[in-house]
């Protein structure tokens, strides 16, 4: 099989196809949804960027989706790097209308829908690390097949990207720890109905929480995440700015999103910014 990388052109690997644009349109673009316009593009540095630099002029629902990226970009100016048409690559222009102290929940929220439209379309069980992880089990082992990064954009916007490893195989994977839904027995690894079925699972649960003025209470958000939270109930070192590390279990989601770790000496203490490490397996 003719490698991806490789110098043949959009059908170099059959097993990857590029993705319908047009298609994709018709079945997300529609009059009163969320999804203004989609565009694909074959290739750009990163599909966050690209949209911030138009939030002002573009209307909420944009949604920019690239069959590969040269910058793209996690949490912590990590890089994001995959073969072309190998996942799925995009990035959502959203302008909120809730208190902007909530906004904070926006990355939680994709991970909820992301992974509730994966189980449906690809067949495979997800869970989220907090804070913005996707997590895949590939032999039994926990890895990592998504991230998600969301930005400000001016005065009213946000942009939410998010990244999903689809048919990476494992000569392919950029560290030991990543996976990919192939590798994870998705039943179907075709990117198309995938991105259906993200995009429609992500402008319902946005919309119900824009609903419920953002409050995770009210929208389901926050029992939700909890559910399917890989991260709570582990013991955890959350690595924080000041290289300050703290230990201990990660016991619950407060209202803002951050994460409750109970720490040794009895006490708590919320996370809401750092790097977070799982330190055993849930028992």
């Amino acid at each position: 099989m003719t490698s991806s990388q490789g110098s043949g052109g959009p059908w170099s690997d059959l097993d990857r196809p590029p993705l319908n644009a047009t298609a994709l349109r018709r079945a997300l673009v529609l009059p009163d949804a969320l999804w203004t316009s989609l565009d694909v593009v074959p290739a750009t540095g990163s599909t966050n960027s690209d949209l911030a630099a138009r939030a002002d002029e573009l209307p909420e629902g944009a949604v920019l989706v690239a069959e590969e990226q040269s910058s793209g970009r996690g949490r912590l100016d990590r890089t994001w790097t995959a073969p072309a048409r190998s996942g799925l690559f995009l990035s959502v222009l959203l302008k909120p209308q809730v208190p902007v102290h909530r906004w904070g929940w926006l990355p939680l929220l994709t991970g909820v829908a992301a992974a509730t439209g994966l189980a449906r379309a690809a067949g495979v069980g997800t869970s989220l690390k907090w804070p913005n992880d996707l997590l895949v089990s590939v032999a039994g082992e926990e890895r990592k097949a998504g991230g998600i990064l969301a930005e400000r954009a001016g005065a009213d916007a946000v942009v939410v990207g998010l990244g999903i490893n689809v048919t990476l195989r494992e000569d392919e994977l950029p560290v030991p720890a990543a996976g990919s839904l192939l590798l994870a027995g998705a039943a179907s690894t075709d990117r198309d109905p995938l991105l259906r079925a993200v995009l429609r699972s992500l402008e319902q649960w946005y919309g119900d929480w824009v609903r419920a003025d953002g409050d995770p209470v009210e929208s389901g958000l926050q029992a939700a995440y909890a559910a399917g939270c890989a991260t709570l109930g582990r013991r955890v070192r959350a690595e924080l700015p000041g290289e300050r590390m703290l230990e201990g279990e990660a016991v619950a989601l407060d209202g803002d999103g951050r994460l409750v770790v109970a720490t040794e000496g009895g006490g708590t203490e919320a996370v809401g910014a750092g790097d977070i490490v799982h330190l055993r397996a849930p028992a």
